[in-house]
């Protein structure tokens, strides 16, 4: 059985003394660390740190970690935030058409590899609606056009807000989000593309890699900003291709490469292994 933690992330400027005073008032309040991992970006002069302590015998929890805390991250000038690991997350998925994404997190969660609460998915088309009655999951079907996008969005953000969503996966949505709906969730919305990006744009981009000949084909992870596709990454992977396989081939192996992405990306959210800065990630994994 898993043991419950508390996942401290901290991002600030580097300085000495950092790690010291961290480990050090973990133990005055008689926490066990099981995990620590630090990064340090000399080129930017920022610090990352991931602490994870065991709950059982810590004598801080929700009510009282922040004031106790407070003079130390005040001393460093850190951003910090806590997660209590006996508090699962609240996932939302956003689907259109293509099922592979949505299936295996779904197959993810029902085995406890994932470990989500999933209060809904939604579509803009009601084809996935069959798998997700099945695994016993309420699904929305909001359709959207151009004239009615907004106003589709308005309805998602209310269900959003409704359900207590933390984070949001687009797991195949093909539709634009406003930049105030993400404003609503930063860091918070992850999306899966293939690797084509922005050299094979547009509609059909496994057609335009087999008419290129390419040589490798990949799926990318990124939280979603308000600049398209343009997010910091989170996972990414590549496989080989060649001249026999055909554009079915590639479809099929781009698939079977944004399922791992996807649900990579996923994971490594929902362990609290991610830090932003830059418009890039540091992922402790």
């Amino acid at each position: 059985m898993a043991l419950e933690t508390a996942r401290l992330l901290i991002f600030c400027a580097d300085a000495r003394g950092i790690i010291a005073a961290v480990t050090g008032f973990i133990a005055e309040y008689d926490g066990n660390i099981l995990e620590a991992d630090q990064h340090t970006d000399p080129q930017h002069g920022e610090f990352f740190m991931r602490v994870e302590v065991e709950l059982d015998g810590f004598r801080l929890n929700r009510n009282t970690f922040a004031a106790a805390w407070g003079p130390v991250a005040q001393r460093y000038g850190m951003r910090w935030r806590v997660y209590w690991g006996n508090e699962v997350k609240r996932m939302a998925i956003l689907v259109s058409k293509e099922s592979h994404c949505l299936s295996d997190l779904l197959w993810r969660w029902r085995t406890g590899e994932l470990r989500v609460e999933i209060p809904f998915v939604l579509g803009n088309h009601a084809e996935l609606r069959e798998p997700v009655d099945a695994a016993g999951i309420r699904f929305y079907h909001l359709p959207v056009t151009p004239g009615s996008k907004a106003e589709q969005e308005a309805k998602v953000r209310a269900l959003l807000k409704a359900a207590r969503v933390d984070f949001i996966v687009l797991a195949r949505y093909m539709q634009i989000l406003a930049p105030s709906f993400v404003a609503e969730y930063p860091e918070r919305i992850i999306n899966i593309h293939h690797s084509f990006l922005p050299a094979f744009v547009g509609p059909k981009p496994y057609q335009q890699a087999y008419d290129r000949g390419v040589k490798i084909i990949g799926a990318t992870s990124h939280y979603v900003t308000d600049q398209l596709d343009q997010g910091p990454i989170v996972a990414q992977s590549t496989l080989p291709v060649g001249h026999r396989d055909t554009v079915e081939d590639l479809v099929r192996k781009g698939r079977d490469l944004e399922r791992v992405v996807l649900a990579t990306a996923v994971r490594l959210h929902v362990e609290d292994k991610i830090l932003v800065s830059q418009n890039k990630t540091i992922v402790f994994d």
